[in-house]
């Protein structure tokens, strides 16, 4: 009786992708580092295409005969499909957010706003534009404008 030998970085590779795909909307999406540039998961998901290749080439290219060539061709197809939908939803389909008809445009007077800053201190508006750049030397006049910047990232 033959004994079947079981092509474990094949699993291996299609476990890490799902884990890829999975692990970067529960835990990567929540920290700016790796949100902005998925590097963690691109990482995980280098890391399965490799043992993929390793588990494929044991299967297609190795001196002792698998017979896992379609379950483990089916699994590397599904796991760069994850891949491919992976990428589809991070770098197109999060790009198409509408417009933010709300927002001031450049160039016009911004609505009345109080914020908190770094310090946890409330700044309005107002307080920028009526008081000096340099609070030690109160000779310096107030500033004509003020520069707002909108982050509408897709976090």
């Amino acid at each position: 009786m033959r004994r079947l030998r079981w092509n474990w970085p094949i699993w291996l590779g299609f476990l890490l992708s799902i884990l890829a795909f999975i692990s970067y909307f529960l835990v990567f999406a929540k920290f700016p580092i790796t949100r902005n540039i998925p590097w963690a998961t691109f990482l995980l998901f280098g890391i399965g295409a490799a043992f993929l290749w390793v588990g494929l080439s044991r299967v297609f290219g190795g001196a002792k005969p698998f017979r896992g060539k379609v379950v483990s061709s089916i699994l590397a197809v599904l796991s760069f499909s994850i891949l491919g939908v992976f990428c589809f939803v991070i770098f197109h389909a999060t790009m198409q957010l509408p417009a933010s008809f709300g927002s001031p445009k450049v160039g016009r007077k911004a609505p009345e706003f109080v914020l908190r800053d770094t310090q946890e201190n409330l700044v309005s508006l107002s307080v920028l534009l009526s008081t000096p750049l340099d609070p030690s030397n109160p000779s310096r006049s107030a500033p004509k404008g003020v520069l707002l910047i909108f982050y509408r990232g897709y976090w």
